[in-house]
Parts: C-alpha cells; structure tokens; sequence
C-alpha cells in the first residue's frame, strides 16, 4: 500500500508542479467565459447601422420616430428604477431628473415606464394611474422631456447601452423629387448601411416598402424598424375601423395555461425561474464532467505512453509490482484531476455570481445557489470519480500498449465517437429526464455518469440510482481487472503494437502467467 501511495504521490506532484497544468486549469473556464462574453462584447462595440428613410405616406415616419424614442427613454427610465430599488450609489451620479422620477415610478405595480414614455413626448393621457401619481410624474413631464430632447446620444448610451441610437442612427434623406438614385450611391459607397420606402398608403397594404441593403446577412435593423412601424400601423387601422384597442387585444389574447408543479407533498405549486434554470441545470453540469473525465483519463493515458517510450517506466517496475504502478497511477492522476475540477468548480460559481450582472441580467436571476446545489455538486463529484475510474482502467490499457503518443493519437479517434453519445443526447434527455431513452442509456455503463447526472434535474428513483451505480461498479472492476491483465504485460511490450487477438490471448490467461508474444 506505502509503494501504491508513493506511485500517486509522485503521479500528482509531477503534475500539478508543470505550467502547463495551472495553463490548462485556468485555460478551460477563460475559453468557456470567453465564449459568452466575448459575443455580447462584440455586439455592443458594433458601429450603429446609419440609414435613411422615403416616407412616402407623409405621416408613418413621424410616429415611429415618436415610438423609437419613447421606447428609448423608457429603457432609460426603467435603468434609473432599477438603480433606486437596488439602493445603488450609482443613482446619485443620474441627472436630478431621474433621480426623481425614479422613486415615483418604483411604486407602481407592475412598471410602467413604456406608458409615462409615451406620455411625456407624445403627449398620451396615463390610463390606469392613481390621481396621486397622474399628479407626481405629471408634474415632472416637462422637466423630463426638455432633458431628453437635449440629451446627446452618447449620454444617452452611457446610461444604458439598450438604447437604440447606439445600435442605428437615422440620417437625412437627401433632398429632391427622387432621393432613390442617391440613396443607392451612398449604399453602394457604404456611406449608409440601408434605406427604407415606406409605401404610400401603409394602412391598406405593404405595397411600395421596401428595404434596400448591399448587407443580406444582418436583418436586425430592417426587423426594428418594421416592427415600430406595424405596431403604429396596427393602432391607426384599429382607430380607422373604430375598434376599440383593448377589444382587439382581448380578441386576439391566446388562451395561456399557467405553468405549476406538484411538491412532495402532492399539493400544487408555482413554478418560479429558479425552477426552470434548475430543470436545465444539468446539462452545464454533464458538460463539465464531460470535459473533465475526458481530459483526466487522456492525462493517465498519454502518462503512460510517454513514460513507456522514455523507458522510464523500466526504472519504476524494478522498485514495485505492475499492477502497484497501475493503481498508483490510476490514484495519483485521479487527485490531480479532483484538484482540475476542484479549481473549475470555483471559476464556475465565480462566473455564475458575477456574470449575469455584466451582461445585463436582472437582479433576480441567481445562478450562484445552482452551482452551490448539494444535488448537483455531490452528484458530480461521485460521477466524476465513477467516470473517470471507468475509462481511466479502459484509457490505461491502451496505453500500455502503445509505443509512441502518434500510436495513441490513432486510437482516440474510436473512442471520442463513442464518447460523442452523451454530448448528443444532453438536450433531449433534459427535455425528458425520465423517457424511455434516459433509462436506456442509464444502463449503459459508458454513459451512465453523464446521464445519470443529465438526469438529476427529473429526479430518478432511488431504485435507479442504486441499480446504474451497482451496474457500473461492476463495470468499473471488470475494466480495472482487464486493464490491469493488459497493463501488466503491454508496460514492457517493445516494437510493433499487439493486434487484437494476441490482447484476448493476454486477457484470458491465467493470473501469474505470461504468455508469450509471437512474432509474425
């Protein structure tokens, strides 16, 4: 037992003193963090798309105008609540203007900041507000109007990025009878992204609009506009055939079915975001110890293989058994991997504490209790363990046989397929946690950790767990004991690698036997 604890002391020291490992450690959640942030970081440093608009209904373009900017300030608005309801010093860096229509807003239920916007710069009446509050932001439109009218966009953006002036900025159109002709100049000179025809009777028909881009891949901005454009379209037709607005949308309103569960008890409960986050918790959690298992078993692989091929192994079978260097390997590399996934457990709920926030979430959403859920944490931890045990044994043999890192380069390929069937199989058994191919794959001992972890979120039966875990159990000792047959003669083995038949022929002799390798 000492010489088994001083192969993994030495197995887990040589590892985590390289660069490479710490390299590797924090490369992985760098790469996956890069992967989220990176994207949003790049949408909101793309140029705003300049354009230009042909209205030729005469009064199309003017009210969405009015609707772009409302939508705007109510953006504006709704950042200035959310820093009063947080308590947050940052509300006091806002203009007084804000800071005083924020409190008046934060006590109505639900927000709405949308139907002051609208009030403030097109002049609606504040339907459904108290006589107290008509009289409170009433009183503040004008201050507040005036403030944004000769707010500059660049303000504008630094206090809430949302706002659409920093994703699309109208120009002038160019003056004359036909603008077309130098509006199709400045497209094809890039000096605008786009123009729009609004055609000349909107409220019959589409005929005559139209969007004019040499861009056929970013729509963002054509679908913008059309959908401030319907919706002011939609109001007018309403108005046109004297359908009351509220009547239409009650006509319209489809039938909703609100969304509970069923507790422990058997009683029926409100499903709460938190709920859906950690129905699909899981799958970040499989990807994980996907990523994990995979990378710690090939680690003990290529260990071998590189010790094998430097003949350094030789030196360690004069000073202990081979099947002491195996389990001493198996052991070191598995806490050397439980230090990795240790380290990436904490960079994830760093990231699930932090991230939402620089990304824009809302307060509410907090991801850090489902990376802290004793559930999921203890079940990855046991998985990890069970999966890495499995295909460290699998992983180890091969190795073993293996002369050079090309040799075992060329036999990862097979099992990177077959290692392929959890990832593909992560949405549709979170979808479906307890289907009929969920407790298929349960079964299989090559995916029951992934699964059975994907699967978490269901909750299995308790029979379940017991029986995949005693089934890969078995599995786990059937593969160390096959490993370790293979392992015991292939450490030594020197020259072309075994074919399949001589590898069987190792496997079924008897314990205490070698056979002997013919040579062809």
């Amino acid at each position: 037992m000492r010489k088994i604890f001083l192969v993994a002391q030495r197995e887990y020291l040589q590892n985590v003193k390289t660069k490479g490992f710490w390299f590797g450690i924090l490369f992985f959640p760098f790469l996956l963090t890069a992967f989220i942030v990176v994207p949003q970081l790049l949408e909101r440093t793309k140029s705003a798309r300049r354009y230009a608009v042909v209205d030729q209904s005469g009064w199309l373009l003017d009210v969405v105008d009015a609707r772009i900017g409302a939508t705007d300030l109510s953006r504006v608005l709704g950042t200035a609540v959310e820093r009063y309801r947080e308590d947050s010093d940052e509300l006091a860096e806002l203009p007084a203007v804000l800071q005083a229509v924020a409190p008046l807003l934060a006590d109505l239920a639900p927000a709405r900041e949308w139907e002051y916007a609208r009030h403030v710069l097109m002049g609606e009446a504040l339907d459904g507000f108290s006589d107290e509050a008509v009289r409170a932001l009433g009183a503040q439109a004008a201050a507040l109007r005036a403030w944004w009218e000769a707010l500059p966009a660049s303000e504008a953006r630094a206090i809430t990025s949302s706002v659409t002036t920093s994703r699309y900025l109208r120009v002038a159109t160019p003056a004359g009878d036909d603008p077309i002709p130098q509006l199709n100049r400045l497209v094809s000179d890039e000096e605008i992204f786009a123009y729009l025809v609004i055609g000349a009777d909107p409220l019959t028909g589409s005929e005559g609009s139209r969007y004019v881009s040499n861009n056929l891949t970013d729509e963002d901005l054509r679908d913008w506009f059309s959908s401030m454009a319907s919706r002011e379209v939609r109001a007018r037709r309403l108005e046109q055939e004297r359908i009351d607005p509220e009547v239409a949308q009650w006509i319209q309103a489809p039938v909703q079915f609100e969304m509970r569960k069923v507790s422990a008890e058997g009683e029926e409960e409100e499903i709460s975001e938190r709920d859906t986050l950690r129905q699909w918790a899981p799958v970040v959690f499989v990807y994980l110890l996907w990523i994990s298992v995979f990378s710690v078993s090939q680690m003990l692989m290529m260990n071998t293989v590189e010790e094998k091929s430097s003949r350094v192994i030789e030196v360690l079978l004069s000073s202990v058994s081979p099947i002491q260097l195996l389990a001493g390997k198996i052991a070191g590399i598995a806490t050397t991997g439980l230090t990795m996934v240790g380290s990436w457990l904490v960079v994830f709920y760093l990231g699930t504490k932090f991230l939402p926030r620089m990304l824009g979430a809302p307060p509410s959403l907090d991801l850090a209790t489902l990376a802290t859920d004793p559930v999921y944490i203890l079940s990855f931890l046991a998985y990890f363990m069970l999966g890495y045990l499995l295909y460290a044994a699998i992983l180890v043999g091969l190795g073993s046989v293996c002369n050079t890192v090309s040799d075992a380069q060329n036999m990862m390929p097979a099992i990177m397929l077959f290692l392929f069937v959890p990832l593909l199989t992560m949405v549709p058994i979170g979808r479906d946690p307890n289907g009929m191919l969920a407790q298929i794959l349960s079964y299989i001992p090559p995916f029951t950790p992934f699964v059975m972890m994907n699967r978490a979120a269901g909750p299995p039966t308790i029979f379940e767990y017991v029986a995949t875990t005693a089934l890969l159990a078995v599995s786990i000792v059937a593969a160390l004991w096959v490993g370790a047959k293979i392992f015991r003669i292939g450490i030594l083995l020197t020259g072309k690698p075994p074919k399949i038949r001589e590898i069987l022929r190792w496997i079924r002799a008897p314990v205490g036997l070698v056979p002997v390798r013919k040579e062809n």
